[in-house]
């Protein structure tokens, strides 16, 4: 049998036969802190990374056909003056592994980290495993922090015979304050004598209202300079290391309403929808429905009369039906919003994937006043 689904929309869009009276809209948005929304230019983390060895897998770890780990291993017994060579080295408790790390900003020796282990190589699984001591570097080759530890990956790996189960991925395991930081980063807040705020979500409005309110507290001290950086020279009274904390502090705790671009988004293998509250659709009409054609087909023997000059065959009979909701047309007014549209089109019994199709159509059609993503 071969079933054919067929998925009807119709978008069209309705004339005004009378003048619309719109109530313009105001944004509930409510008020953030600065640091929720910005941060201070140079204040950031710096990725690490090294690569080493665990040890303590029962049986698990590399094979031998995965030479880097041999000679890895043979390099730390030769450290540690015992002579081998790597062809003399059989060990499936072994596994090479690469570590990354986050270092933040102001991080001082003696600090812990956490650390990420993942497998390079063949190993099955890193449970039960202990990192040896790795040392972690940055982009410019030096080493700013050393890590070590048993593993824990909350998960297993485990097979048999015939079958095998597994709970998470067990190749990559976590180590929590498993590195100690060695090496500071400098980190500067100051250039020259002015320091920068810098927009998460970049928005010339925004950054407008950021301005204001800095301005409100400290006359005539700062200034946009795109989208997304605020330029400020604090006053001569903060310009000291001593108070130039207290100063970004004072910054980072004012409130301000950020403004945001009317976005839908849509996620198509999971039909997830997301839209923001200012999202507006024009006045549009849709209509909805299900058109199913089946068609089937059937063998049958056709057998000719007795006597008669015909021939017994096998033919094929086809059998077609059709099926077809009945059909609602849903208008919507100008001005409504995505929840306002979700809502009508729930009664008309819409699924979340048909709920993707009609957003996207209409969009198409010039009446979703938002910018549409698809992921």
């Amino acid at each position: 049998m071969i079933n054919t689904i067929f998925k009807y929309l119709a978008i069209s869009f309705f004339v005004a036969l009378v003048p619309l009276i719109v109530t313009p809209y105001k944004s509930a948005q409510a008020a953030v802190r600065v640091k929720d929304i910005a941060y201070i230019q140079g204040v950031r983390d710096n990725q690490i990374y090294g690569y080493g060895l665990v040890i303590g897998l029962q049986g698990t770890g590399d094979s031998q056909i995965f030479k880097i780990t041999r000679q890895m291993a043979v390099n730390i017994f030769q450290k540690m003056g015992v002579l081998i060579s790597d062809s003399d080295f059989f060990s499936k408790n072994v596994a090479a592994v690469m570590i990354t790390a986050n270092i933040p900003a102001f991080a001082r020796p003696g600090d812990k980290l956490d650390v990420i282990i993942s497998s390079i190589g063949d190993s099955k699984s890193l449970e039960g495993g202990v990192l040896l001591q790795t040392a972690l570097q940055g982009a410019d080759n030096e080493v700013y922090a050393v890590a070590q530890g048993p593993l824990s990956i909350g998960g297993y790996n485990v097979e048999g015979q015939a079958q095998s189960t597994r709970k998470n991925i067990s190749t990559t395991a976590y180590i929590s304050n498993g590195a100690i930081v060695e090496k500071e980063i400098q980190a500067s807040i100051l250039y020259g004598k002015s320091l920068s705020v810098v927009l998460r979500d970049p928005d010339f409005t925004t950054a407008n209202r950021l301005v204001e309110v800095i301005n409100n507290l400290y006359p005539d001290s700062s200034k946009a300079i795109d989208s997304a950086v605020v330029n400020i020279i604090p006053p001569s009274d903060f310009q000291s290391e001593n108070t130039i904390v207290r100063f970004v502090a004072n910054i980072e705790e004012l409130y301000i309403k950020p403004d945001s671009i009317a976005r839908v988004i849509i996620n198509e293998r999971t039909g997830t929808i997301v839209a923001g509250e200012n999202v507006r659709i024009a006045t549009v009409a849709v209509a909805h429905g299900n058109l199913s054609i089946t068609i089937s087909e059937k063998p049958e023997v056709s057998q000719p009369n007795a006597l008669s000059s015909g021939e017994t065959k096998k033919v094929q009979r086809t059998d077609i039906q059709i099926s077809e909701e009945e059909k609602r047309l849903l208008v919507l007014q100008e001005g409504v919003t995505i929840s306002d549209v979700a809502r009508a089109l729930n009664v008309l019994g819409v699924t979340p994937r048909d709920l993707i199709s009609i957003f996207q159509a209409i969009k198409r059609a010039g009446a979703l006043h938002a910018e549409l993503v698809i992921m």
